[in-house]
């Protein structure tokens, strides 16, 4: 007879496994509503518990309706990879170890899990040897860990601790960088107290990348003052890549500390196809990434590197005498993170890269950005469709104007949204939408490991039904 325990987790695995072999029949967009959430969840609290195993029964009926199938190959909504076998297993082992990867002392296969892996992709970035890391939720606590070692680094080199004095009375940092940033990278400034307004915009050329003439010139007219630049590898909408190579030395020989979102660009280091792309990006100080995109690992994984490794332990460390420290032999997490209580986000990482190896994980960044260019093109040779962008990588923008005689642009609009809303209503496969240039755009991205040839032919058709209402 299993015990209480024993039937929890024998019935989610029974739920998880139909889930997962339900994935290629059931609609991709989520059906339940609000309200019938709200309804089916708002159960009273009891006054007495509930048997494990019918907590678990109830929370998945409860809960029908609810999910985006977002673990399948059809989910092109936003930048969101699946769970790769042995990653999602990895992810149910660390739930049931309930390791708080804080120190060595409080999870030592946690740290030392996090240690192989964070060794094993700076190599796969070609970042340097000598590069620390962080795992942590995902990009946005991974460029407020990379700034804060850089606002650590540029006031250190000022003279200031920031530490011990906070920002009154510091020498102000001001931030050069794409306008194409992602919002995370403003979120992270406003949370360390540098703000919003110590941004300043560089100019672009006609791809969307940081010119190295606008770059030395925003650099020279203060050339004193401390100076984040914050670059793109693998922009939201065209996936564009900043010329690394030439703007870093820029940067550098100006005493400016460069930062970059590689969110989910930064993987095209490890495809030998693709490498070229990020070229010069191992010149910077930081760099961010995500787990849960391409590597497809569960949510949350978020990954950040930087060179001075002394600056990002003095912006994360914490010492107090009831937290026993590594002695200098063992890595504890908690000199890399902004967190405290943790979880041990190494585990899946390490499964994923074992699993797929360093020839799988290329295989799956080059399949995917095939998949997204033949959604893209094969999306804008039906009739009513009209190709806006491709990329190099695993992005792609199509639209759909408006066939009606002396349409306005607002009515084109109105009719790419109402395309994108049919298709996830129809259940057949899920696209997001983006105002891009000052028009709405369908918007694909590709990076989930299941997606296949007959998921791609299987979209197309859903937008061609969707054209035809």
């Amino acid at each position: 007879m299993p015990t209480e325990d024993q039937s929890a987790l024998f019935r989610a695995f029974a739920h998880a496994n139909a889930y997962l072999e339900g994935l290629d029949a059931a609609p991709v967009a989520a059906t339940a509503t609000l309200e019938d959430l709200r309804r089916s969840l708002g159960r009273p609290l009891p006054v007495r518990g509930t048997p494990a195993a019918q907590v678990i029964d109830e929370l998945v009926a409860d809960t029908a309706g609810g999910h985006h199938g977002s673990q399948g190959g059809r989910f092109f909504g936003w930048v969101i990879g699946g769970g790769l076998p042995a990653a999602l297993g990895a992810d149910w082992l660390t739930a049931v170890w309930d390791q708080n990867a804080c120190l060595y002392a409080s999870g030592p296969a946690a740290a030392v899990a996090e240690e192989v892996a964070g060794a094993w992709l700076k190599t796969l970035f070609d970042l340097p040897a000598e590069a620390s890391f962080a795992f942590v939720t995902g990009c946005q606590m991974a460029h407020l860990t990379g700034l804060a070692a850089a606002r650590h680094g540029l006031l250190r080199d000022r003279g200031w601790d920031v530490e011990r004095k906070g920002l009154a009375g510091a020498p102000s940092i001001r931030v050069l960088t794409n306008p194409d940033r992602h919002g995370s990278v403003d979120v992270a400034l406003r949370l360390l107290g540098i703000g919003v307004d110590a941004l300043e915009l560089l100019p672009l050329d006609a791809e969307r990348r940081v010119t190295p003439q606008g770059l030395a010139a925003a650099l020279g007219g203060q050339a004193e003052r401390p100076t984040i630049v914050v670059l793109q590898a693998g922009e939201l909408n065209l996936a564009a890549f900043d010329p690394f190579r030439e703007l870093v030395p820029i940067a550098r020989e100006a005493g400016a500390w460069t930062h970059v979102d590689g969110a989910f660009g930064l993987w095209a280091k490890t495809a030998p196809a693709l490498r070229s792309l990020a070229d010069g990006v191992e010149l910077a100080d930081s760099w961010t990434t995500d787990g849960h995109k391409y590597l497809n690992v569960p949510y949350d994984s978020g990954l950040a590197f930087v060179r001075d490794a002394d600056a990002h332990r003095a912006a994360m460390t914490l010492a107090t005498s009831y937290l026993p420290a590594g002695g200098g032999t063992a890595r504890d997490p908690l000199d890399w993170n902004p967190e405290l209580s943790r979880r041990a986000r190494g585990f899946a990482v390490y499964a994923a890269l074992r699993e797929l190896g360093r020839e799988g994980l290329a295989d799956l960044v080059g399949r995917t950005c095939r998949h997204a260019r033949a959604l893209a093109e094969g999306i804008a040779a039906l009739p009513g469709a009209e190709l806006v962008s491709t990329s190099p990588l695993n992005q792609g923008l199509v639209r759909f104007p408006s066939a009606r005689p002396g349409a306005t642009p607002a009515d084109d609009d109105q009719r790419t949204d109402a395309v994108i809303a049919a298709v996830n209503a129809s259940g057949e496969a899920f696209f997001g939408g983006v105002t891009w240039r000052g028009r709405r755009a369908m918007r694909i991205s590709v990076s989930n490991w299941r997606t296949s040839q007959a998921d791609v032919a299987r979209a197309i058709a859903a937008v061609r039904a969707a054209l035809a209402t």
